[in-house]
């Protein structure tokens, strides 16, 4: 597996403790947030590969408003929705409004690892697409400077 950055969110203390923990030990740079406002101010800081997302969380935002403001901050980070209620209804939901796959607690970490890997090459592949379609239009333009973080006029 390569090394990619995973943020795990759950309100969960002890479960997000050890879980963080964990995935560091294996080699994931893994932050943890205990709120979905947390969570949501460290993506304006830093860029995440893959989300483990507690659904049903309270207080402020619940799982499924924090995704929704996630892929609006990085639409490319895969989100991985975890809940320890099967809420199908939820989980749909979430799925709809992008989140890569749910899984519900409690989970081996061997599966989880799996499915951290999967959502990795997703992210990833969508990755490479972006990067070859700028190498594209740099060579469509040869000469020309372009900014790649700017839209064109």
């Amino acid at each position: 597996m390569d090394y990619f950055r995973v943020l795990v969110v759950d309100d969960e203390e002890d479960f997000l403790d050890t879980l963080v923990k964990r995935l560091n030990k294996r080699m994931v740079d893994t932050t943890g947030a205990r709120s979905g406002e947390e969570a949501l101010a460290l993506m304006h800081e830093k860029l995440f590969d893959v989300v483990i997302l507690d659904i049903k969380m309270p207080g402020g935002i619940d799982g499924i408003e924090a995704l929704r403001e996630m892929k609006k901050v990085q639409p490319l980070a895969e989100v991985i929705l975890l809940t320890g209620h099967a809420s199908v209804e939820t989980s749909i939901e979430g799925m709809k409004l992008g989140a890569f796959d749910y899984v519900l607690k409690p989970i081996k970490l061997e599966d989880l690892l799996e499915k951290l890997a999967q959502a990795f090459e997703k992210k990833d592949s969508h990755d490479r697409k972006i990067r070859s379609a700028r190498i594209k239009e740099l060579i469509r333009f040869p000469g020309r400077v372009l900014d790649l973080t700017k839209e064109e006029e």
